[in-house]
Order: structure tokens, then C-alpha cells, then sequence
């Protein structure tokens, strides 16, 4: 199990090739596990484009994980990816992750956030964390529509 108090987790801009092989990671997992309509999963351009923030988790130089918000309106943003490496995960990584989500939207004034997730077996770890973290399921937002492959999670902050 990795000691989170020794995780950092910093601004990124997908400019080291760790990240960038992570995002790749994700969104080939994306693919293999939705049909390409239900994929939600951001590429490196949009990651990085307007309204976006990402960061990155690392112990040393090793990468953790990476998450990312993207600004909805001035009051709602939208957890827009999440991941931790494969030797990462269960360790407590997504929560901190997570965890430092919710602080950075309290800080920029947000007052709820949202997320997308899949409704497949592949994601019930994601969905039990989210939950943990006081997201309930709702309906679709911003320009989500119902899809049955899609769970919708939202918590006011």
C-alpha cells in the first residue's frame, strides 16, 4: 500500500511523457470497455484546453495518477478524468486525488461537481469512491444526455 503522505500532487500541463502516457493509457481502456458514443474520456488537446485544470500525482518521480476539472459555470464544474496507474490503484491514491479536487473547486468558488463515470462492472471501484466522497447518482448535466453506459454523479460543495 503506498504512503500517501508522501504523494504530491501538482498543476500539470502533459508536458512530461509519463502523463501523457497515463492519458493514452486511459482512454485505450475507455475504448476496450464502451462503445465509442458512451466514451466521455478527454485526449491530451482538450485536457489542457479552456476551462481546464489538471493535475498529477507523484511519490519521487514515480506518477501516480492524474485528475482533471473542467469549469461548467461559474458555480458548477465537472470532474472530468481521473486515473491512477495500474501499481497505484487501491493504495488510497484516487481518494487523495479526489480529495484535493474537492478542495481546489471549494477554492475556486464552486458550488457543486459533477461527473461522468460508466455504468459497467470495469467501474464500480471509481463509483465506490465517488460515493465515499458524498457524490449521489443524478440525471444527466451540462450537455450529457441519458445514456445507459453512463452513470452521472453529482455533490454540493
Amino acid at each position: 500500500m503506498t504512503n500517501t503522505t508522501h504523494v504530491r500532487i501538482e498543476r500539470d500541463d502533459l508536458s512530461r511523457k509519463a502523463v501523457r502516457a497515463l492519458v493514452a493509457e486511459h482512454l485505450q481502456d475507455m475504448y476496450a470497455t464502451s462503445p465509442p458514443e458512451s466514451v466521455h474520456a478527454l485526449g491530451l488537446d482538450a485536457l489542457v484546453g479552456p476551462g481546464m485544470t489538471l493535475w498529477s500525482a507523484w511519490r519521487g518521480e514515480e506518477l501516480l495518477g492524474f485528475a482533471a476539472l473542467k469549469a461548467l459555470d461559474e458555480r458548477h464544474a465537472e470532474i472530468k478524468s481521473m486515473r491512477t496507474t495500474r501499481a497505484a490503484r487501491g493504495s488510497g491514491v484516487g481518494a487523495r486525488l479526489l480529495a484535493h479536487l474537492l478542495e481546489q473547486a471549494r477554492a475556486a468558488g464552486y458550488a457543486r461537481l459533477s461527473l461522468e463515470t460508466g455504468a459497467q462492472d470495469f467501474f464500480v471501484p471509481a463509483r465506490g469512491l465517488y460515493e465515499r466522497h458524498g457524490f449521489a447518482v443524478c440525471g444527466p448535466f451540462a450537455d450529457y444526455t441519458h445514456d445507459p453506459l453512463s452513470v452521472y454523479m453529482t455533490r454540493e460543495l
